[in-house]
């Protein structure tokens, strides 16, 4: 398996880290310089026996301390001496040993309810709606472009085939049948379906004026040819026509009229089968699959989505403007709320935390198994790398502190063994 190395970047920590590597390391040739030279005047002066005391051991305790840092990272002078390059060779156990930490101490669900329990995020919320101008500005344009970038970087083509699907399958679930049944019984039992019944009696006034010539030419067609020799089927015509238009001005005139009555009486019963009868609500259901599944419905879902979309992403690029005019004012007035009212606050951290404990039962052990794998993939030189990098120049302090603390140690030793 190719193991992942992620590409190496020159930090400020990188850069002092070697500073302090360069110093200890300069250091530890200095002490050895220093002992060469007070042994070679060893006997010009007392003194320079106390120097080369101090020298010799500040040598001893450089070395032994840089063994040991070193020996934490790598084999000292590439030797395979045992228990050394201890990091390298762990670094699965490291991985594993992080992940456990993380879920010990932050991904289980009872540690995560205690912490949640000490932060009131709806007073955060408060504040930050109330007064969205103030606290850290960078802070608030730092996370408008971080969501930005999130949404710009993920699979628009996944997610909106995943946001347009579950448009599309919320549509299917809804049972309209029963709504429409209930909309249209309480229309009628309000008399507001009246104004409807009227205008389809206009509608069909108007569509029989328009089409008489149609009519008389169906019943010249359709009449015998005796009835088109005596002209009888003129007669006929104009009798329907004018009966037809006589039915619908007394069905516009009286509101009691018997065929308006039956109209209404087949609205009732289409209302209560809508309500109550299975085949009907199968018969709204199929047609409302047929809506959903036309083009021109599919073109509309994808038109809905690219608009959320863009005014997502303008209002993340932007969250000024987003909070301006009566939607800013809206937030402000939420956010007052919040702070004053102690109910709602408690209700709101109380959702929170629940979130926040689901989110840590569902999916802790996926970050903890990510954490691992992570670690697991790289390769033992980028472990080594970064974890030198983040604690090298305290490792190097160790080599300074060994160095100085060794030579003081040696001074002492010589000392005590001279007066003696």
């Amino acid at each position: 398996m190719n193991m992942i190395r992620p590409q190496a970047r020159t930090t400020p920590m990188v850069n002092s880290a070697r500073q302090m590597h360069v110093f200890a390391t300069g250091m530890l040739i200095a002490m050895a310089a220093l002992f060469l030279i007070a042994r070679a005047f060893v006997e010009v002066h007392p003194a320079m026996g106390f120097v080369q005391a101090f020298a010799e051991a500040a040598m001893v305790g450089g070395l032994a301390d840089w063994f040991a840092v070193t020996a934490l990272f790598r084999h000292p002078l590439g030797l395979p001496i045992p228990h050394t390059a201890i990091i390298p060779r762990n670094k699965d156990r490291i991985g594993d040993t992080l992940a456990t930490f993380l879920r010990d101490n932050f991904l289980i669900p009872v540690v995560v309810a205690r912490r949640m329990q000490k932060l009131d995020v709806a007073a955060a919320a408060g504040r930050l709606l109330s007064h969205p101008s103030g606290g850290d500005g960078r802070l608030r344009k730092g996370a408008s472009r971080l969501v930005a970038d999130i949404m710009e970087a993920l699979d628009q083509e996944r997610l909106g085939g995943m946001v347009k699907g579950a448009v599309a399958q919320r549509l299917r679930a809804l049972d309209i049948a029963p709504l429409i049944g209930q909309a249209l019984e309480a229309a009628m039992r309000d008399g507001r379906h009246a104004p409807v019944m009227d205008g389809i009696i206009r509608w069909a006034g108007k569509t029989l004026d328009a089409n008489e010539a149609t009519i008389r030419q169906m019943v010249h067609d359709r009449a015998g040819k005796i009835l088109r020799w005596t002209g009888l089927d003129e007669n006929l015509a104009n009798a329907i026509i004018t009966g037809l238009q006589k039915l619908l001005q007394d069905m516009a005139d009286d509101p009691e009229h018997a065929v308006r009555l039956k109209a209404e009486e087949g609205l009732h019963k289409l209302a209560g089968d809508m309500q109550f009868d299975p085949e009907m609500q199968a018969k709204v259901a199929k047609v409302r699959d047929e809506i959903i599944a036309n083009p021109a419905m599919q073109k509309w879902i994808d038109g809905l989505w690219e608009q959320a979309r863009a005014g997502l992403l303008k209002a993340a690029r932007d969250p000024g403007a987003a909070l301006g005019g009566k939607l800013g004012e809206a937030l402000k007035q939420l956010g007052g709320t919040l702070q004053e009212d102690a109910q709602l606050r408690a209700v709101i951290n109380r959702f929170a935390r629940r979130t926040a404990v689901g989110a840590a039962a569902s999916y802790g052990d996926g970050i903890v198994k990510l954490v691992s794998e992570t670690v697991r993939g790289w390769d033992a030189q980028t472990v080594t790398n970064r974890l030198e990098n983040a604690v090298g120049r305290d490792l190097q302090y160790i080599r300074v502190n060994g160095t100085l603390v060794g030579g003081l140690v040696g001074l002492a030793i010589h000392a005590i063994d001279t007066l003696m």
